[in-house]
């Protein structure tokens, strides 16, 4: 063991791809079984993304994927713990995998992500779940194989928890679900610090890639078939402020959009307050940004927005909601709001409901205030009762669902370029796309469609997608030699 640590390499991701090896050498051993892995994923973009990146590691160490979580020889909960509900179904998990590893003790659980950056849970962990065999956080994810090397050789539980980082490793092995789109990391962290959020707390301050590692890394997916990518961060609009040479977010989308073979840009979560007008500019003349920005609102009450500490008011969210329908008329908004902030009264309320009405948002993802320990919102006093943010809950939800259903009908008729991704399962003949700004339409076709931009009618609109046939009719993209125009726009 020693001299396997001394010839370690020092550096990432040298130094993972050694322990890889070393993780393949003790499953090659005779009379070794072949390990399945299954891997359970909550939470957003950038934990879907974390989990290529664990499923790719674990091929490479040399296990099988294909594992249920009953009968996987390794399970890994890579967790969310952005509202309570999701620690909570973590702990439904782990409360079925105690029987499993119970009846067999070599079964191996790990546990990883957001939620272990929480000291109090990570005790819990340990007091509560001692068949835990690995617990790492969301800074030091690429060390997985070196644990797991650990942990095979020695049989004991390995428990490693940063508290904070400024380091960033990528060019780690990584499997996509997708063959024609991938998820492209372009900083991690957050420094916005809302009341309510545990974010920053458990994905540390903002720190950005350097452009050219972005650059090399769509390029790499272009040239293996990628013709979508989404830039991902907990606020993209941010993104190069901590480069030594600041690149701002428009800047490294023009840049992104050179890339030859990528035809859809796509780029999440957007803060109002860092939306400049040269992104704004940028995304206007574009042919290859996607017609869709998520711009969370989160409260209409510009006293609310105060007290969460977004930076922004109500007047001044709604004027860039205007300016970004009148300098790019398709675009496709959609947005975020919390019901039953502490403090929120009846009025506070009526604000949020009438900006959504002023808006007109595409879809929102509505949610009830979730209190989490360790943030200031925790502690405010004037928490709303439970029986009045469901019932305010429940009127913004119908409200909402009203007028999505009126702005995604409003294409109807017209020709546009889906994104085919999927092929139905139950043998009804139809394809589902992806459309410029987000809204899925369903068609007749089958698997060999998969991957690629069809022009597709758009015929009936069903509320939230639509029923569609694909046409020889241009749609969103003329292509002519080398270039793209965007056209029927």
């Amino acid at each position: 063991m020693n001299t396997v640590f001394q010839n370690a390499p020092a550096g990432e991701p040298e130094r993972q791809y050694y322990f890889m090896e070393e993780c393949r050498r003790l499953l090659r051993q005779p009379g070794q079984k072949p390990l399945r892995f299954c891997i359970i994923t909550f939470g957003c973009q950038m934990n879907a993304k974390d989990s290529e990146k664990l499923e790719g590691i674990l091929l490479r160490c040399g296990l099988k994927a294909g594992g249920t979580e009953k009968q996987a020889d390794l399970v890994i909960y890579n967790t969310c713990t952005v509202r309570e509900n999701a620690n909570k179904k973590l702990y439904g998990h782990l409360g079925l995998m105690k029987s499993l590893c119970e009846k067999n003790p070599e079964r191996m659980t790990a546990v990883c992500g957001c939620m272990m950056q929480e000291p109090d849970e990570v005790g819990r962990m340990r007091k509560n779940y001692p068949f835990i065999d690995l617990i790492f956080g969301t800074h030091n994810i690429f060390r997985l194989s070196e644990l797991l090397y650990r942990r095979l050789l020695t049989g004991q539980k390995q428990i490693d928890i940063w508290e904070g980082t400024d380091q960033i490793v990528e060019d780690l092995p990584s499997v996509r679900k997708y063959a024609f789109k991938a998820g492209v990391n372009i900083m991690y962290g957050c420094n916005n610090f809302c009341t309510y959020c545990i974010v920053p707390y458990v994905r540390g301050r903002e720190r950005s890639r350097e452009p050219e590692d972005i650059l090399k890394e769509v390029r790499e997916l272009a040239a293996d078939g990628v013709t979508e990518v989404m830039l991902l961060g907990q606020n993209v609009n941010s993104y190069g402020k901590t480069l030594d040479n600041p690149v701002s977010f428009a800047q490294l989308l023009k840049r992104v959009e050179e890339v030859e073979g990528i035809r859809r840009i796509r780029f999440m979560t957007s803060h109002p307050k860092d939306l400049s007008d040269e992104l704004i500019d940028v995304m206007k003349h574009s042919a290859k940004i996607c017609r869709h920005l998520h711009l969370p609102l989160q409260s209409g009450s510009t006293r609310i927005l105060a007290a969460m500490n977004r930076r922004y008011t109500a007047e001044s969210y709604l004027a860039l909601a205007q300016k970004l329908r009148r300098e790019i008329p398709d675009l496709s908004l959609t947005t975020d709001i919390i019901v039953g902030f502490p403090g929120e009264t009846e009025e506070d309320f009526e604000a949020t409901m009438e900006m959504v009405r002023r808006v007109r948002y595409d879809s929102a993802f509505t949610f009830l205030y979730s209190r989490r320990t360790g943030t200031p919102a925790a502690k405010m006093e004037g928490q709303v009762p439970d029986d009045i943010a469901h019932a305010r809950f429940d009127r913004l939800l119908a409200l909402v669902q009203k007028i999505s259903a009126e702005e995604s009908s409003r294409d109807t008729g017209r020709v546009m370029d889906a994104l085919v991704e999927e092929v139905s399962g139950d043998g009804s003949g139809m394809a589902t796309g992806r459309l410029s700004n987000n809204v899925m339409v369903h068609f007749p076709g089958d698997a060999s469609l998969i991957g690629k931009i069809l022009p597709v009618r758009l015929l009936a609109s069903k509320g939230f997608y639509y029923i569609g046939e694909q046409t020889d009719g241009i749609g969103d993209y003329a292509v002519s030699g080398d270039e793209e125009q965007m056209v029927n726009r």
